[in-house]
């Protein structure tokens, strides 16, 4: 094995895949030494390569213990490796559990088991200390001392072997829930994008309609100086909200600022807002002003209070938030400094050089001098999040089982606040995407930065935590875009084609466990969204911690090509018609997707545009025929004939059999939409995330269609409140 492929495994790029057609492909080293380049090693040749193999040797040999041990929850002995100067007399050792309980011990060096021995300098020796494991679940430390050494601590986390889930939740009580994107809600009530007040009221009528759960996009922090960037899965921040899903009438500073309301009620305002309001298509900039200077209006109301109950909320979430809070309130603000000079500066990564270190003392003299600006910024984020908790708690005082389940993409924006506040975790220099395969022969660029799993496991996973944490807050449930990321991503060296990338993998079984833990603490449903190239094992291994796989309904086929039969899915899974990248259910009827595709020159060729569409001729016969066998068919139904509402009935009465403990609906498909939010592969080409829907919120608990639907739902899967109370198992 060369150099550089020792390098390369060492930092975990994988030496081949399996691609969807089951042809091996290898990495070149082209691909690997340009990885290892994103990743901060210089590998231009051989000699260097070895310099910086020695080197992480050498890191690894000055380090007494490892960063970080993630162990299943037993209490039984637990192996901790040391690394320890050869000679070293006596070892002493301590356990902190997090609740404060501690307890301690001393080895003599002699009777420490060796695991292997090396040289690195000085002579060392590697060890193994055996203790008791903690028995509780959660984050812990482990604190050795020697003579001559310094003190040196290991985080010790202790994990469930599952996540949690509602008990009965499979085969014995399933459930239902709807999807939808909150933004593109329309109601009397918001100012032309859908919001937290509105995601309320919705709460209130899916849980009268029977529903336990309501699927979401993601509700992460955007660009305020960009709102036109809209897609929810290329955020700004995914440990924060989006601003603009605020209800500001519901802001109590609305009802006693006589300026704001005075601006509200101008004639051009409601002009604007009138324009807004119908539009058919979100207009991400037109809300975003109406919506921000009025929010500044209200936070100067509040800021006139500065002793009352209010402030004192404020600054306690402040201090939960902690400098997470504090680094992306500055990010935003330094992002508005710089892109006023040209959107080019709005990159950080074209910032002087000063302004790139979120630690430096430019940037602190900055958020001095702008504080109003941060302390504004800070606001708005504790605004949202109470709304978000206001909704939740509408979904749960209604008996919705879960509750909302929340969306977490699978990266952030390379320019946005996540790589500029913690730059060493994550990768900036490469995207996460896909591999060529059969729907996209080129492969995809997701344009989204990865975590460096390196890096990761040297800040003993924090960066992580903190991302599930934010992501589980006000939730019952959680939906992990492309889930298998947990063992490994796709990466592509930046300037380079989706094609000449390679797998890196990822620490999965603590990645796993520490989700387990956190969706324990927070009695958090956990799904898996596991489409596309799925790794040999990975939904068994799923399956074990009990992550609900993501099966869509159009991409369940068995062996023969037939579609899989409700008695064919898993238990512990969600089944769905779709999602926001595919098609709605009429438009795949219909072969809108297709159309669209055509139109926007995703194919490369007319061949396969005609391929496409005789496969899905296919498709529709083998849904009539899958209807049939599960006795909902509809014989007078032709595989060329138009949509109609029978068989949305019929389908949606199919994904109500199946074995899966959650089918949801997309509110798409409820409201017989035919144009899709996203169309993948294009940006500005097509209208993404703008489709609004074309029933407003008032409209919906008065549709017969609506209310026909839920019917069909709740004949198979009544609510869980109406049956017995969930427990966890």
């Amino acid at each position: 094995m060369s150099v550089l492929d020792q390098l390369a495994e060492r930092m975990g790029i994988e030496p081949e895949f399996k691609d969807a057609t089951g042809k091996v492909r290898r990495t070149v080293p082209k691909v690997s030494r340009a990885l290892l380049n994103a990743m901060g090693l210089d590998v231009e040749d051989a000699r260097k390569a070895q310099a910086m193999l020695r080197e992480l040797e050498r890191t690894e040999a000055g380090r007494p213990l490892p960063p970080v041990m993630v162990v299943p929850e037993s209490g039984a002995l637990l192996a901790v490796p040391l690394t320890l100067p050869r000679g070293t007399e006596v070892v002493r050792w301590s356990v902190r559990e997090e609740d404060g309980t501690s307890w301690e011990g001393e080895v003599s060096f002699s009777k420490l088991t060796p695991l292997r021995s090396r040289k690195a300098g000085p002579a060392i020796e590697r060890l193994r200390l055996v203790i008791q494991a903690p028995a509780k679940i959660g984050y812990h430390w482990l604190r050795i001392e020697a003579h001559g050494l310094d003190p040196a601590e290991m985080r010790l986390i202790v994990v469930p072997q599952r996540c949690y889930v509602p008990e009965g939740l499979a085969e014995e009580m399933p459930v239902w829930g709807i999807s939808l994107q909150l933004y593109l809600l329309r109601s009397k009530h918001n100012w032309g994008i859908g919001d937290f007040g509105d995601l309320k009221r919705f709460a209130e009528f899916a849980a009268d309609l029977g529903a336990s759960v309501i699927g979401l996009n993601p509700l992460h922090a955007m660009f305020l100086d960009a709102p036109e960037n809209a897609s929810p899965y290329s955020p700004a921040s995914r440990l924060f909200l989006n601003a603009l899903f605020i209800e500001i009438p519901a802001v109590p500073e609305f009802s006693s600022g006589a300026r704001v309301r005075a601006m509200a009620d101008a004639p051009d305002f409601q002009r604007d807002l009138a324009h807004c309001r119908d539009a058919p298509l979100v207009d991400y900039e037109a809300v975003a002003r109406l919506k921000l200077p009025l929010l500044r209006a209200l936070f100067d109301v509040f800021r006139s209070d500065a002793g009352g109950g209010r402030s004192r909320a404020f600054q306690d979430f402040r201090r939960q938030q902690g400098d997470a809070l504090e680094r992306f309130c500055r990010f935003q603000a330094l992002r508005e400094h710089f892109a006023a000079r040209g959107s080019r500066q709005a990159d950080w990564r074209n910032w002087p050089k000063e302004y790139q270190d979120p630690g430096s003392a430019s940037v602190a003299r900055f958020a001095q001098q702008h504080r109003d600006r941060i302390d504004f910024l800070a606001w708005m984020q504790w605004i949202a999040d109470r709304q978000l908790a206001e909704a939740a708690e509408a979904a749960r005082a209604k008996g919705m089982t879960i509750g909302i389940y929340r969306d977490l993409a699978v990266g952030a924006d390379s320019a946005g606040a996540e790589t500029w506040a913690r730059p060493n975790l994550v990768v900036s220099s490469a995207h996460v995407g896909a591999p060529p395969d059969i729907l996209n022969p080129a492969g995809q660029d997701w344009g989204l930065p990865p975590f460096n799993p390196h890096a990761l496991r040297i800040e003993a996973y924090s960066g992580f935590i903190d991302l599930v944490r934010a992501n589980m807050r006000h939730a019952g449930g959680l939906r992990i875009d492309h889930v298998m990321g947990l063992q490994h991503l796709y990466w592509i060296p930046e300037r380079c084609a989706p094609s000449e990338g390679a797998y890196v993998s990822y620490p999965m079984d603590d990645l796993i466990g520490i989700l387990a833990l956190e969706s324990r603490r927070h009695r958090c449903l956990v799904v898996g969204e596991d489409l596309g190239t799925v790794p040999e094992g990975f939904r068994e291994r799923m399956e074990v911690a009990g992550i609900l796989s993501y099966r869509v309904l159009f991409f369940e086929f068995d062996a023969d090509g037939a579609f899989v039969q409700p008695h064919g899915y898993p238990p512990l899974a969600l089944a769905t018609p779709g999602s926001h990248d595919l098609a709605t259910l009429r438009g795949w009827w219909e072969a809108h997707d297709i159309e669209l595709k055509s139109r926007h020159g995703l194919y490369p060729s007319a061949d396969e545009e005609q391929r496409q569409h005789e496969q899905r001729a296919k498709e529709r016969v083998a849904l009539l025929h899958a209807l049939e066998a599960a006795g909902l068919g509809l014989p007078d139904l032709d595989a060329t004939g138009p949509f109609r509402s029978d068989l949305g009935d019929a389908v949606h009465a199919f994904l109500a059999r199946t074995r899966a403990g959650l089918a949801m609906v997309q509110l798409d498909d409820l409201t017989d939409e035919r144009d899709q939010v996203n169309l993948p592969g294009t940006t500005n080409q097509h209208p993404n995330w703008r489709r609004k829907q074309s029933l407003s919120l008032e409209e919906l608990p008065t549709n017969p269609r609506v209310r026909a639907l839920a019917h069909i739902l709740n004949s198979a899967r009544p609510p869980l409140s109406s049956r017995k109370s969930p427990n966890v198992r």
